[in-house]
C-alpha cells in the first residue's frame, strides 16, 4: 500500500518539485542567500505552472516532471536509501535498474498530483549547513491547507549541489520511501529483479 502519510495528508506535490529546482545551491553557504533561493523558488514555481497550463495530457506532464527530477535531486542515492539493505546484496546491475525504474516510479507517483499546486506558493525563509550538506527551511501555502514547514536537503557529493532528501513537518521521505520499498519488496519474496520489472506498472 502506498504511503499516503506523505502525499494525501499535505497534497504536496509542487512543493517536491518546486524544491528540485530550488536546491540547486552555490557550493559555498556563505554565498547562498534567502533572497536568491525565494527567486529560484519563484521561477521554479512559474515553470511548473507552465508545464500545467502547457495542455499537455498527464503523460507528457510526468515525462516533464522526470526531466526535472533527474536534473536536480541526486537519484541514485535517493534511490539506494530507499532500497535500504537490499542494496548491500545487489549486484552493480540491479543496482542500475532498479535506481532507472525508481525514477520513473516517484516522478509518477509526485507528477500525478501537479494540479494541486494551482495557487500555491512556497516561501524561503533561511537556508544553512548543517555538517556535510544545505538545509533549506521554507514555508508551503496551498489553497485550502494551513501553511506548513518543508526543509530540503541538499550535498555536492556528486560533484554538483543536488536535492536528496525532503523533510514535511518531520516526515521524511527518505524514511518513507524506505519503508514503502522494503514492504513491495517483501510482498515479492526479496526478488529484487521482479520489482524492477513491477515498477513500471507502479
Amino acid at each position: 500500500m502506498p504511503n499516503d502519510t506523505f502525499l494525501s495528508r499535505r497534497g504536496f506535490v509542487a512543493g517536491l518539485v518546486a524544491g528540485l529546482a530550488a536546491l540547486t545551491l552555490p557550493r559555498s553557504a556563505a554565498a547562498f542567500t534567502v533572497d536568491q533561493a525565494r527567486t529560484l523558488v519563484d521561477s521554479t514555481v512559474a515553470d511548473i505552472n507552465s508545464i500545467i497550463s502547457s495542455g499537455k495530457g498527464e503523460a507528457g506532464m510526468l515525462r516533464d516532471f522526470e526531466q526535472l527530477f533527474a536534473r536536480y535531486a541526486d537519484v541514485p542515492t535517493i534511490a539506494r536509501s530507499a532500497l535500504g539493505p537490499a542494496a548491500r546484496q545487489a549486484s552493480k546491475a540491479q543496482l542500475s535498474g532498479f535506481t532507472k525504474a525508481f525514477q520513473g516510479y516517484i516522478s509518477r507517483k509526485y507528477g500525478r498530483r501537479f494540479r494541486e499546486f494551482i495557487g500555491g506558493r512556497i516561501e524561503v525563509n533561511d537556508a544553512r549547513a548543517v555538517k556535510s550538506y544545505f538545509e533549506v527551511i521554507s514555508t508551503a501555502y496551498l489553497q485550502g491547507s494551513s501553511p506548513f514547514e518543508v526543509r530540503w536537503h541538499v550535498s555536492d557529493k556528486s560533484g554538483k549541489s543536488l536535492f536528496f532528501n525532503i523533510i514535511i513537518e518531520g516526515v521524511n521521505m527518505l524514511a518513507s520511501e524506505r519503508t514503502e520499498i522494503g514492504a513491495l519488496l517483501d510482498q515479492r519474496g526479496g526478488d529484487l529483479d521482479r520489482l524492477i520489472a513491477d515498477m513500471a506498472t507502479l
